[in-house]
């Protein structure tokens, strides 16, 4: 398995269509919902692929929010979310944020993977909301805890 920063409109294509497969067809998000002005290659949001045997089997994008880094779009394809690549991918996003000098982490996790996130030190710091019909809760983490 490794870990890869989407350079081309090619690879992010693929980061698409695995969101589309999770989020649209299996758990019913709206496709006018999935995508946002984020979908871009640009400095302002980084993107990447996780590989399991050469597969694209998961993605994930970070970017900076009110001087935190917020993971966004985490997802797995089904056939891949036994061999803990949600792990790798959620600390691969960290770290590249770390790189860049940030080491509070904010995301929306789907209540349901809430103790996915706490296993990984994550906290829930808010009460459940929908996002797109969802459950969620807002979840944060430092660096080193």
């Amino acid at each position: 398995m490794h870990l890869q920063i989407i350079t081309t409109i090619e690879q992010l294509e693929v980061a698409k269509r695995i969101r589309q497969t999770v989020f649209v067809e299996e758990q019913g998000v709206p496709l006018a919902d999935e995508f946002d002005q984020h979908d871009v290659l640009d400095a302002e949001c980084v993107h990447v692929l996780i590989f399991y045997q050469q597969q694209p089997a998961g993605t994930g994008r970070w970017r900076t929010v009110d001087g935190t880094a917020k993971l966004e779009r985490i997802c797995l394809l089904p056939q891949y979310r036994q061999y803990g690549l949600g792990r790798v991918l959620i600390q691969g996003l960290e770290q590249q944020a770390i790189e860049q000098g940030l080491h509070h982490f904010q995301l929306h996790g789907q209540s349901q993977a809430a103790p996915f996130y706490e296993k990984l030190g994550y906290r829930i710091f808010s009460a459940e909301f929908l996002e797109d019909g969802i459950p969620h809760v807002w979840m944060i983490r430092e660096a080193g805890k």
